[in-house]
């Protein structure tokens, strides 16, 4: 355990920043599971509106330091190319 108040500080701060980044993190997938499922029951209209929703969250997450740049344009790229197939 920490003994100096600098270090008692960011061990709390650390906390609160697991729990905050945890929930983006969540939210995240959740955007992208809508748009999976909606591909996986066939619904191409429902699959493009989740495809918007999730875009802006995919890149916030980005900007947040929560993802990789390059994870992100994955996520982009494959839920884009499974849409236009169907």
């Amino acid at each position: 355990m920490a003994n100096i108040a600098s270090a008692k500080k960011r061990a709390r701060q650390a906390v609160k920043n697991r729990l905050h980044n945890a929930s983006q993190r969540s939210k995240l997938r959740t955007k992208i599971k809508a748009v999976v499922n909606s591909i996986a029951a066939g619904d191409k209209s429902a699959a493009e509106s989740a495809y918007k929703a999730a875009m802006p969250v995919i890149d916030s997450a980005v900007s947040k330091g929560l993802i990789h740049t390059n994870k992100a344009a994955r996520h982009k790229s494959r839920l884009n190319t499974r849409i236009r197939v169907m």
